[in-house]
C-alpha cells in the first residue's frame, strides 16, 4: 500500500469493528453486505478527512455523507479508506497532490494516470476490490487505462453529485473503478438514482445492469477515424485498437470508421468552460468560512490572498486563473460563450452518431503510462491526455475503458466504448460479451 501511495487515509480498524459486526447480522441482506471498499479522497465521508489532495482542505473533516458513498453503506459496504488524487480532480497523472505522487501498479516507475489516481491503482495493486472515483474529462477512464482495470463514467445525472468536492459542475460525475464488468454494474446499481439534495440527477428508473444480457445480434459499431490520425497517438496503443476492431468484425459486429471533425476542438472547449466552472466553485476556499488560513494576515483582503495564494497548489491556480480569464467582461463572448455554442454541436454530433451506431469506439489514451517527474516546458501539454475522453463528458454520455492489452513495454491499453444517454445497460452487457476474448 505504501509503495504504491494510494491511500491517504486508512480506517483499517474501523472496517475490522464493521465487518465482525456484520458477521453478527443474520438478517441483513444488502447488496454488498461486507464488502470492503475505498473512495476517492474527493467523497464526503462523515468524521473521515476529506483532503480533496490539497493543502486548503488538509484537514477537513465533514460533517456529512455524500449520497453515493451514503447509498454504499446503506447496502453493507464498508470503508476501507480515502485514495490519492489530483489537487481538486485536476490533473491527469496524479502527481498534482499534496500528498506525492500515485504509483502505477504495473510498474512503479510510471504514473498511474489521473486524477483518479489513487482508485485505479489501488484496485490493480489488490489493495481493494473496488473504488470510487470522479471523471471530469476521464479521470476515471484514463487511469483505469494506465493501470489495465475497468473505469466507467455513467450518463450525466444518472449518479447524484452531492457530497463530491465540486471542479466543473456541469461535468463532473461519479463512477466505479473495478477488476470486472459485474462489480462495475453493480456498483453503479447501488449509486443511481434520484436525489433531493442533487437537483440535476435524474429520476429516470434504474434498470438492473448487473443482468448482463448475451450478445446474440452483431452489433453496429463506430470508431473515430480522426483518432487514429491525429499525431498524438502511440503506435502501440493504434496498432492494439486496430487488432481488436479486426477481432470484432471476425465476430460478425458491423464495425465502420465515422469521421467526427470536432476532435479537434473537444480538448479547447473541455478546458475553456470547466477552469470556468472551477473559478466559480474553488471561490468558496477564501480562509474565511473553512479550510486552510494563513495566520499572519493582517486584514481581509490578505486574509484572501495569502490563504489562496498558499493553500492551492500550481496547476489550481492555473485554472483558476484561465477560468476567470474567460469570464472576465471583455473576454466573455470570444471565449465562454463560443465554447458554450460549440458543446451544443457536440452534443447533437453526438448524438447524431447514435442514431446509426450504438457503441462508439477509440483508444482511451493515447499512449501508455509514462514516467512519474516527466517535465513538459508547456504545462498546457498534459491537457492533451483528455483527448479521446472529454467527448463523454461534453456530451453527458455514458463510456467505459476496458484494458485490452500491451504495449511493447507490458503497459496496459485501453478500449473505450461510448453509448447512448442511458444505455448503461447495453454498454455493460457488450463490454462483458467482447472482455471475454482478452
Amino acid at each position: 500500500s505504501k509503495k504504491l501511495n494510494s491511500f491517504i487515509t486508512t480506517c483499517f480498524d474501523e472496517c475490522i469493528k464493521n465487518a465482525k459486526t456484520f458477521d453478527k447480522k443474520k438478517d441483513f441482506d444488502g447488496l454488498l453486505s461486507g464488502v470492503p471498499l475505498a473512495v476517492k479522497d474527493l467523497f464526503c465521508t462523515k468524521n473521515v478527512k476529506t483532503t480533496a489532495g490539497s493543502k486548503i482542505l488538509e484537514n477537513f473533516i465533514p460533517t456529512y455523507e455524500s449520497s453515493v458513498t451514503n447509498n454504499l453503506w446503506s447496502e453493507g459496504a464498508i470503508l476501507l479508506g480515502k485514495l490519492n488524487c489530483d489537487e481538486f480532480a485536476m490533473g491527469s497523472s496524479n502527481e498534482n497532490t499534496i500528498h506525492g505522487p500515485v504509483r502505477n501498479p504495473i510498474n512503479i516507475k510510471k504514473v498511474a494516470g489521473g486524477s483518479s489516481g489513487g482508485s485505479a491503482a489501488a484496485v490493480a495493486g489488490g489493495l481493494c476490490l473496488a473504488a470510487l472515483g470522479s471523471d471530469t474529462g476521464g479521470s476515471i477512464r484514463q487511469p483505469a487505462a494506465f493501470c489495465g482495470v475497468i473505469g466507467m463514467k455513467p450518463t450525466y445525472s444518472r449518479v447524484s453529485r452531492y457530497g463530491l468536492i465540486a471542479y466543473a459542475s456541469s461535468f463532473d460525475q461519479i463512477g466505479p473503478i473495478t477488476n470486472n464488468i459485474y462489480d462495475s454494474a453493480l456498483l453503479l446499481e447501488v449509486m443511481a438514482g434520484s436525489d433531493k439534495f442533487d437537483n440535476t440527477s435524474s429520476n429516470k428508473k434504474i434498470e438492473k445492469y448487473t443482468k448482463l444480457k448475451k450478445i446474440k445480434e452483431p452489433k453496429k459499431i463506430g470508431y473515430i477515424k480522426e483518432c487514429f490520425e491525429t499525431e498524438e497517438i502511440e503506435k502501440d496503443v493504434k496498432k492494439t485498437i486496430q487488432n481488436k476492431i479486426e477481432s470484432l468484425k471476425l465476430d460478425g459486429h458491423i464495425v465502420e470508421p465515422v469521421s467526427f471533425p470536432l476532435l479537434d476542438f473537444l480538448v479547447p472547449t473541455y478546458y475553456v468552460l470547466t477552469t470556468a466552472e472551477a473559478s466559480s466553485n474553488l471561490a468558496r476556499y477564501d480562509g474565511v468560512h473553512y479550510g486552510y488560513r494563513d495566520k499572519k494576515a493582517s486584514n481581509l483582503l490578505e486574509t484572501y490572498y495569502k490563504s489562496r495564494s498558499e493553500g492551492f497548489g500550481p496547476e489550481v491556480k492555473r485554472r483558476i486563473m484561465l477560468g476567470t480569464f474567460v469570464l472576465s467582461s471583455e473576454y466573455y463572448d470570444d471565449y465562454y460563450t463560443k465554447a458554450q455554442k460549440i458543446r451544443r454541436l457536440i452534443y447533437e454530433d453526438t448524438k447524431k452518431l447514435f442514431e446509426n451506431f450504438e457503441f462508439i469506439i477509440s483508444p482511451t489514451t493515447p499512449h501508455t503510462a509514462f514516467d512519474i517527474g516527466m517535465k513538459h516546458k508547456d504545462p498546457t501539454r498534459l491537457y492533451l491526455e483528455d483527448i479521446f475522453t472529454v467527448q463523454a463528458n461534453l456530451s453527458g454520455n455514458p463510456a467505459i475503458s476496458l484494458p485490452v492489452g500491451k504495449d511493447s513495454n507490458g503497459l496496459p491499453v485501453g478500449l473505450h466504448i461510448m453509448s447512448d444517454h442511458f444505455n448503461e445497460k447495453g454498454l455493460f452487457s457488450f463490454s462483458q460479451d467482447i472482455s471475454k476474448e482478452d
